[in-house]
């Protein structure tokens, strides 16, 4: 474990991008050989807007990076947080470190983007995805890039997350993402096995359907757990699955990326019956 971390600790910047590259290539190679859904579609010219969105928010990271490391830097030299007020085994203290992360900086946030209508505005373009594969993990926003890493500083601030354990969660947090948005059909009896720990395809699959309660539920990244404890769970037969978003249904994967930069700044409002449309 200590050689994981250390590992972890000072993983060079080509490593992480032949996770984030190698993890794509590898879980669309799987969609040709065994889809959930054979899409009648031109798979690349889907994916560039979704690869467009990948690179806006390796961008974002980039940048302010350095406030993460600032902050685990202060936790641990304060010997503030979760991590540093329990003298863990190191497996318990990685693991309860990437739970924390996972919890704060992914669960919470994706649920809060959802209840918090200029959050749902930015996240909303991840939605919009009406043929959900691998691609499909990172097609964000810019501006819920920046909300996101707020959250995961959040996080690193109240776990007092050592740099080695940030760095394993967000590669880990990567993989798993394009590994439950892919377009893979895993027999049924597995899937629902790995669902009781971590997000499997099937479970995320549900959230991406176009209608409520489905698309408030299963906002997991990695951890299945979340989902459970608070009771945000559901289950649905893939063959009933329709992608997209019913509230907003002139806005799909055809949509001009200049559109989806501009949605959470533009004057629309939610047709009647959305959750958001404070005339109904």
């Amino acid at each position: 474990m200590e050689n994981l971390l250390q590992y972890f600790e000072t993983i060079p910047s080509s490593h992480r991008s032949i996770l984030l590259v190698g993890g794509i290539a590898f879980f669309w190679l799987i969609e040709y050989a065994a889809p959930l859904f054979k899409f009648k579609y031109q798979k690349f010219k889907h994916a560039w807007p979704n690869i467009f969105f990948t690179l806006t928010t390796i961008i974002v990271n980039f940048f302010l990076a350095f406030i993460l490391l600032k902050t685990s830097d202060w936790t641990i030299t304060n010997n503030f947080g979760v991590l540093q007020w329990f003298s863990l085994p190191l497996w318990a203290t990685i693991v309860l470190g990437v739970a924390i992360l996972d919890l704060i900086g992914a669960w919470l946030a994706h649920y809060l983007q959802h209840i918090i209508k200029p959050l749902w505005m930015f996240h909303l373009i991840h939605h919009t995805d009406t043929y959900i594969d691998t691609t499909t993990a990172n097609r964000h926003h810019p501006g819920e890039s920046v909300i996101r890493f707020l959250f995961t500083t959040l996080a690193v601030f109240i776990a007092g997350a050592p740099v080695g354990i940030i760095m394993l969660y967000q590669s880990l947090s990567v993989i798993l993402s394009q590994f439950n948005h892919a377009n893979i059909s895993l027999p049924k009896p597995i899937d629902r096995l790995i669902s009781w720990v971590i997000v499997s395809p099937n479970m995320h699959k549900v959230h991406h359907h176009h209608t409520l309660p489905y698309t408030d539920t299963n906002y997991g990244n990695i951890f299945s757990i979340w989902d459970r404890i608070f009771g945000t769970f559901s289950k649905m037969q893939c063959k009933d699955l329709k992608y997209g978003i019913d509230t907003y249904p002139e806005i799909d994967t055809n949509t001009k990326i200049v559109t989806l930069l501009k949605l959470p700044f533009s004057n629309y409002r939610p047709p009647k019956g959305s959750k958001f449309n404070t005339k109904n």
